[in-house]
């Protein structure tokens, strides 16, 4: 048996060749049965490479899970070899190589997949849900008690669970309390609605040389402008972008949030409209935070961990107060029990996980591996060096302790957190939501932005496809 690292990555390159495709777990060809006490191997596959792209994923699988579970099989008196096919690509290359491989029949075992993948993966056939690939096995395993519902969906789809959730993250309202302070706002500030966050940035507005609120709009800032800025707030409405088999189209909720947006740009001043149209938009609203000139910027607990953390060679825009100065707050629906679900507080939420290949000559010993990989030693090891987020409370209560925002995120977040759809059609979708926010930050009315989106999502996914319509 091979107790490999780095050697499995080297494996992983001679897959193009007949010997490797027989010891591949997966095959798109009839291979020789291997009998339950003989000799197996599994693969896994993930865009992360060592030295490259997720180097620290990468070095995870390699250097930890494999000869872990390896040896753990060796203890229950099994042959179990486990290969790691690492990449190092664009997402969009990634994505395509694991859908020819499926779509084939072949491909790894257990697969890394963006959670917006899963639901176009599903309905084309390429994955099945869990259960259906690994029996009951899945349904029974410990884990699921571990990772809300919430965070679950990150790899879901029509309420099927398709994989398990590798990560988690949410959008909270930063504040900076200094300025708060110099505004006459409390430092433990906790709005509960839209005109709580208003009232906030027109006292802000005060205070000279301050941006009063940074709310992501147009296209330049891409993804970052629909998950950092026009999501939050339509579900905050109590709407969301799909849902019912329609996508969203001229509702009362987007309207009020492409509203906010112009009472913010437009009719009081208190974001700087010019910054949305800026190519480097977004990382100078970050700079200008961390030199204490933004009140108030909606976010991830990724600006918290790596963009104003203070630890040396961390913080692209550090902060050496981080901690003293840096609030943060849930963020409120547009009215108290507005939200989806009748939240008072919403957030957003992207994530990845690991699917079974449901062509794997080994899918319930696939399982075993991929509930190791989930589990909370596996998770415990894998934040040993940087500790972020995990699927699992367990792990979150015992490795979070230190850090009072990440556990507020754990805590009070992600039990309200929301995804975006996993379908084929949300980038495009995404991207004139994107449009509306910019046609009305530059000037244009609500009404216009509103009919060119209509138009717009219409020709992207067809007249009855769009709510309303």
């Amino acid at each position: 048996m091979i107790h490999h690292s780095r050697r499995g990555i080297v494996a992983a390159f001679a897959v193009a060749t007949a010997s490797a495709l027989v010891l591949a777990g997966c095959s798109g060809e009839a291979q020789p049965e291997e009998t339950e006490d003989g000799p197996v191997t599994l693969t896994i596959t993930a865009n992360a490479i060592t030295g490259g792209k997720n180097a620290a994923e990468a070095d995870w699988i390699a250097d930890w899970v494999i000869p872990q579970f390896e040896a753990a099989m060796e203890e229950e008196g099994r042959d179990v070899t486990v290969e790691f096919e690492p990449q190092g690509v664009d997402d969009e290359n990634y994505k395509t190589k694991i859908a020819l491989d499926l779509q084939s029949g072949e491909g790894a075992d257990i697969i890394g997949m963006d959670g917006i993948w899963v639901g176009e993966f599903a309905e084309a056939g390429y994955i099945k849900p869990l259960s259906e690939v690994a029996g009951d096995a899945v349904d029974d395993w410990e884990g699921w008690e571990q990772i809300p519902e919430a965070v679950q969906a990150a790899v879901s789809f029509d309420d099927e669970r398709y994989g398990v959730p590798q990560g988690a993250d949410g959008r909270v309202l930063y504040y900076n309390k200094t300025l708060f302070e110099q505004a006459g706002l409390p430092a433990d500030w906790q709005p509960e609605s839209w005109d709580d966050v208003l009232d906030a940035a027109r006292d802000l507005k005060q205070v000279e040389g301050v941006t009063p609120i940074q709310l992501n709009a147009g296209t330049a800032m891409g993804e970052a402008t629909t998950m950092q800025g026009l999501l939050p707030l339509i579900v905050g409405t109590g709407e969301q972008v799909y849902e019912d088999g329609e996508w969203l189209g001229d509702s009362d909720g987007l309207r009020d949030a492409l509203d906010l947006y112009k009472t913010i740009y437009i009719d009081e001043g208190l974001g700087d409209a010019v910054l949305q149209q800026e190519a480097a938009g977004r990382d100078t609203s970050f700079q200008l935070f961390a030199q204490n000139q933004i009140g108030i910027l909606l976010e991830g607990d990724y600006f918290w961990r790596s963009v104003i953390n203070p630890a040396e060679g961390v913080g692209t825009a550090p902060m050496a107060d981080r901690d003293t100065v840096v609030g943060y707050a849930k963020i409120p629906a547009m009215e108290p029990g507005s939200g989806i679900e009748g939240q008072d507080f919403v957030s957003m939420s992207g994530g990845t996980g690991r699917v079974l290949n449901p062509n794997s000559e080994h899918p319930e010993l696939a399982w075993e591996l991929l509930a190791f990989m989930n589990s909370a030693e596996a998770y415990e090891e894998r934040n040993a060096t940087t500790i972020s987020i995990t699927p699992r409370t367990d792990v979150n209560d015992a490795i979070l302790s230190e850090d009072p925002m990440l556990t507020f995120v754990s805590e009070e977040v992600l039990p309200v957190t929301a995804y975006r759809p996993p379908l084929a059609a949300y980038p495009q979708v995404s991207t004139a939501l994107q449009q509306a926010t910019l046609d009305v930050v530059s000037g244009s009315s609500v009404d216009d932005a509103m009919s060119a989106y209509v138009d717009a999502v219409t020709d992207i996914v067809g007249e009855d496809a769009v709510a309303g319509n």
